[in-house]
């Protein structure tokens, strides 16, 4: 195992095993970037526990510790040296947690509290150097890392491209500095992989967000389309009846009043359906329809389990995950003459059950439109009877 002289008043670990170990530790990046992107809900287990990932990998900070402890630095710069260390630590544990709470990066405004750590990431890492000498390299790839998932793509290639400067200006420049050639291999692969997978993680977050703007607006169309061929019609038929009403006003009065309560019946009908379908374009959140469906069930004397977060699905299989639940409540209520119901949410997939009577032999206009408002999105949706009894409705991507 090569290990370089004491250099700058300092001993530094190992650079090739350093290096070696690093190329494991291309992994801050890929675990910040998991955790960033994610949703922060409470009940999101990353939320809760994501922050271990930062920890793990603080692991590989081990070579700096060892070039403090076998450090010939005057006291004072080591003293500077431990408190920097930890503070690097702490530091980037906590902007690694805030993070993943919506402190910003990857798509997002980063917050002050983001740019601050960065900063204060940078300046541990300066004010360790006296006593680690070029150990200090090993901070380079937490500090790219935060700058990549936690920070704009405008400083993923600002700190990317200073730390390849400044491990190569070591490497060829300081005497000695060769033994770090490793470590500067590692430090490129490392940009290269934070440049990618980022790339695809904003990428893919732009693509939901597409989704998302379609499915509202292919709503939105089939809403319009049904509201239009709802009110047409219906005009057109109290257009006619009104004018037949008023030639029966003197010669047949009694028609005349039969013909103005089909009127009012029409009139009372395209209310309802225009309200029906309004109240569809509103597109209730799957958190919203839960509780709806909850609340419905239980007046009905139905008991109801959940299991699982509506933050498993994205926001554009929340949409149809919301209208399946809403109807497969309808049918619970209006046909199963169920006790219990329970509704699994998981990543890709939503399945309610029930004890019910089963869906019987027949496939109703319910059953249809959820099949075909699955296939609209994708989806596969697949109805069938329990071993005991009751019915299964399964949606997944």
């Amino acid at each position: 195992m090569m290990r370089p002289p004491p250099r700058d008043g300092a001993a530094s670990a190992g650079p090739s095993r350093s290096a070696a170990q690093f190329a494991a530790a291309g992994a801050p990046p890929a675990a910040w970037s998991g955790a960033g992107a994610r949703s922060s809900a409470a009940n999101d287990p990353w939320a809760r526990f994501g922050w271990l990932m930062a920890v793990i990998w603080l692991v590989f900070l081990i070579y700096p510790v060892l070039a403090l402890l076998r450090s010939t630095a005057p006291v004072a710069w080591i003293i500077v040296g431990w408190v920097t260390l930890v503070a690097f630590i702490v530091l980037y544990v906590a902007g690694f947690m805030h993070g993943m709470r919506g402190g910003g990066g990857l798509g997002k405004t980063p917050s002050v509290r983001q740019w601050a750590t960065f900063a204060a990431l940078i300046v541990c890492a300066l004010l360790s150097i006296p006593a680690e000498g070029g150990s200090a390299l090993s901070f380079l790839p937490f500090i790219m890392s935060f700058a990549s998932y936690g920070l704009t793509r405008t400083w993923h290639w600002i700190a990317t491209v200073g730390a390849v400067a400044v491990t190569a200006l070591c490497v060829f420049l300081i005497p000695g500095g060769i033994d770090y050639l490793s470590l500067l291999a590692i430090v490129g692969l490392l940009g290269v992989v934070n440049t990618v997978s980022t790339w695809l993680i904003v990428r893919s977050a732009q693509a939901e967000r597409l989704g998302l703007e379609l499915a509202t607006s292919e709503g939105r169309e089939a809403v319009a389309r049904d509201v239009h061929d709802l009110i047409g019609h219906s005009l057109t038929v109290v257009g006619l009846k009104a004018q037949l009403v008023r030639r029966l006003m003197e010669s047949d009065p009694e028609r005349a009043k039969a013909e103005l309560a089909d009127i009012e019946a029409l009139t009372a009908e395209a209310i309802a359906g225009v309200r029906a379908s309004v109240t569809e374009a509103r597109g209730a959140t799957l958190v919203e329809q839960l509780a709806a469906s909850r609340a419905a069930l239980e007046s009905a004397e139905i008991r109801v389990r959940v299991e699982g977060a509506p933050s498993a699905l994205s926001p554009v299989q929340s949409l149809t995950a919301s209208w399946i639940l809403r109807e497969a409540t309808t049918n619970a209520l209006r046909h199963s003459r169920a006790r219990a119901v329970r509704v699994l949410i998981a990543p890709g997939s939503l399945v309610v059950e029930d004890d019910g009577a089963g869906p019987g032999d027949r496939e109703g206009n319910g059953i249809r439109g959820m099949r075909e408002r699955a296939a609209a999105a994708g989806a596969a949706l697949t109805v069938r009877p329990l071993a005991n009894s009751g019915t299964r409705v399964e949606l997944t991507w």
